[in-house]
């Protein structure tokens, strides 16, 4: 490790993050510095939500104009989230369930499929029938983009890790 770094190793990996979040417990004002490098995580990971957001909703639409729109209802539910502690500690980008859009509360899940859809509801001929929305539009979201959004984490861990050494001096 190089002289003049932080107390610890720091690598982009569940372990790194665990040590920097021991570190900072250890400080005095710990909870503000926590609360400040989630605020940063998520920050970083902002961009790639918004890809994702654009991406379900760029799914075609059948048009039928009934109750809440399922593709702005998905987007609703997309957005980064940071936890340092606890059973999982990370960053990443979620598609929370849509338990109030038309009862179909696994809606992200199932519109991003690689094979089926899901099975609707239909009034007329057939009674069901399977609807296929826009296949892997969220992983697709962060196909190319990866190493941009993981460089982007590590750059608020690693600012955080220079606030602790700088304190440390």
């Amino acid at each position: 490790m190089a002289t003049g770094g932080p107390p610890f190793e720091l690598t982009v990996t569940q372990e790194g993050l665990t040590a920097l979040v021991r570190a900072i417990r250890q400080e005095e004002d710990g909870k503000l510095l926590r609360k400040d490098l989630a605020r940063n995580m998520r920050d970083a990971l902002r961009p790639g939500a918004a890809m994702a957001k654009s991406g379900i909703m760029s799914m075609p639409s059948a048009g039928t104009g009934m109750g809440p729109g399922l593709r702005a209802g998905i987007a609703k539910k997309i957005r980064p989230e940071v936890k340092l502690g606890g059973r999982w500690t990370g960053a990443r980008v979620k598609a929370f369930k849509t338990p109030g859009l038309r009862g179909f509360a696994n809606a992200p899940k199932r519109t991003n499929r690689r094979d089926g859809g899901w099975r609707t509801l239909t009034y007329g001929h057939e009674p069901w029938r399977t609807q296929v929305g826009k296949r892997q539009w969220f992983d697709e979201a962060f196909e190319n983009d990866a190493d941009r959004h993981l460089a982007a984490v590590h750059e608020a861990m690693e600012d955080m890790a220079r606030r602790l050494a700088a304190r440390a001096r």
